[in-house]
């Protein structure tokens, strides 16, 4: 899952970013509001987790724009604001949970599982393409019976496929779920990468559309 950190609060971000990156997330921090509406609307993320109270604005600013665009990435708010209030316009500007400082590491992540699943109720948290199993919620594979070990790198760009079904997913999209923001993308890396998933998980099952990019077969 790619996720997008807007916090200005290095002792509170580096332990959240390095927890949910252990759970093989990208996660892509940022502690100004500005920074982050750029990468985000340079490429797509799967959640955002954002903070109220920025150097260069008010959070809920930010979500108010990002609603009014018609995007619909997950938004958990993460504030040391605790009145109820300020909950309620949070949700109210399309806010999909709302959590309060100090947190735990685990309930975050567990909340960014939850908001994440209430978005995809039409993709199965299990999905199945003939005898592999493949699970976003634990992260793991198996075919016919047997335990597949993917590398961190694999595995993310297997979810994205997955995430998206059966869709064409551009180059673009799966090497920005591959590098942070900025990053030097290494030149042949995500062909590696797929190339490696095709030989564990069948050569059938990731497709190349020339020019396009890759899907899941159906």
């Amino acid at each position: 899952m790619r996720i997008l950190l807007i916090e200005d609060e290095a002792a509170l971000a580096r332990p959240l970013v390095e927890h949910l990156a252990a759970d093989l997330h990208v996660v892509e921090w940022f502690d100004t509001l500005s920074d982050a509406e750029s990468a985000e609307r340079a490429s797509p993320f799967d959640v955002i987790l954002l903070d109220l109270h920025l150097p260069d604005g008010d959070g809920l600013e930010f979500l108010n724009a990002l609603r009014g665009r018609r995007v619909g990435t997950p938004v958990l708010i993460l504030s040391a604001r605790d009145k109820v209030s300020d909950r309620i316009r949070g949700l109210n500007l399309g806010a999909d949970d709302y959590v309060i400082k100090p947190f735990d590491l685990d309930e975050v992540k567990a909340r960014i599982h939850t908001v994440c699943r209430r978005s995809e109720d039409n993709l199965a948290q299990v999905m199945r393409i003939g005898d592999l199993s493949i699970s976003l919620a634990d992260h793991s594979v198996t075919r016919g019976d047997r335990p597949v070990r993917l590398t961190t790198r694999e595995w993310q760009v297997l979810e994205t496929l997955v995430r998206r079904k059966s869709a064409v997913v551009p180059r673009e999209s799966l090497e920005a779920a591959l590098y942070a923001f900025g990053e030097e993308v290494e030149s042949n890396a995500l062909e590696a990468h797929i190339s490696r998933l095709r030989a564990k998980l069948g050569k059938e099952l990731i497709v190349t559309h020339r020019g396009l990019g890759y899907a899941l077969c159906p």
